[in-house]
């Protein structure tokens, strides 16, 4: 027995009010001997389905049956109406009347608990329109047009077949297919400076599961922070990376990126951070620092 063609047959009924034997047969491809079993069945579940024979007979659920108080637990209704409001706060605003339905039906008061918001501080208004372009063309399959700025500082136009919108480590990034590169990319959402919406439509491509990190070389990082840093190394780094030491100090081992964002990085912390694997890069913190002391130095 179909545990899902007893939930089909049950808002079959919800929908038609009433139903003959033959019909239901008919609608899910079964024999009027399993209708019967299965009409049994759900009458055992406790939901109130009647069967009357005769010309005007049928199969009818009772007038007043709520669907959630039969199938429905109060844990699973909750997170119906949980899931449908989580999209409502990424500003998605077509199906509100289906939260107010199913509230009612459900006879649960759901409250704002959820906020979303893409933009940066001061810039919400540009942030929150570009996210609505990219999830319009992620949507409708609509190609874009951008102009991105990467990691060394190149700015370049492209056209891109934008796939889906990934949230990672506190960033939101873009996945593609590039057309230029005919390859997949991901863009970083705060580094496309500018985005316009295009009519050409496009057949999705799965992105691929692995991503490549061919691009990127990732390196051990050993670094000493000051105490003094700990908000903000515990913010960005996980705790099994992190060490605590007895004066407060916390040393961090972690896979990173040798490059000019990770030298801009840690010159953010000033004199909090210490390097401690590996050297060389200690002798390219100190060159960077010396030549900001000179074009800054009093």
């Amino acid at each position: 027995m179909s545990d899902s063609r007893l939930f089909k047959m049950l808002y079959y009924l919800l929908d038609r009010e009433r139903a003959t034997a033959p019909e239901l047969a008919a609608e899910f491809e079964v024999s009027t001997r399993t209708v019967s079993r299965d009409i049994d069945a759900l009458s055992s579940a406790g939901i109130p389905i009647y069967a009357e024979p005769g010309r005007n007979g049928g199969i009818y659920l009772l007038h007043d049956f709520i669907l959630d108080r039969a199938i429905l637990s109060e844990n699973e209704r909750q997170e119906i109406l949980t899931a449908i409001q989580s999209i409502f706060a990424t500003g998605y605003a077509g199906g509100k009347e289906t939260l107010t339905k199913l509230s009612a039906l459900f006879n649960i008061n759901t409250r704002n608990w959820l906020e979303v918001d893409f933009s940066r501080w001061g810039k919400r208004t540009y942030d929150n329109s570009k996210f609505e372009k990219l999830k319009t063309a992620v949507i409708q399959c609509k190609e874009i047009k951008i102009v991105y700025e990467n990691t060394n500082s190149k700015r370049s136009k492209r056209i891109v077949q934008p796939l889906k919108i990934s949230y990672k480590s506190k960033e939101w990034y873009l996945k593609a297919f590039c057309m230029e590169k005919q390859d997949f990319r991901i863009f970083k959402l705060n580094r496309i400076l500018e985005l316009e919406l295009l009519e050409n439509t496009f057949v999705p491509k799965p992105y691929p599961d692995i991503e490549n990190n061919s691009q990127q070389t990732y390196h051990q990082i050993v670094l000493l922070f000051s105490k003094e840093t700990a908000y903000r190394v515990y913010d960005e780094f996980d705790t099994t990376e992190i060490e605590y030491q007895k004066n407060g100090d916390l040393i961090v081992c972690a896979e990173m990126p040798v490059d000019t964002w990770l030298v801009s990085y840690l010159l953010s912390f000033g004199a909090q951070v210490e390097i401690i694997e590996p050297k060389y890069l200690k002798g390219v913190l100190a060159a960077q620092a010396q030549e900001i002391y000179k074009k800054n130095k009093p």
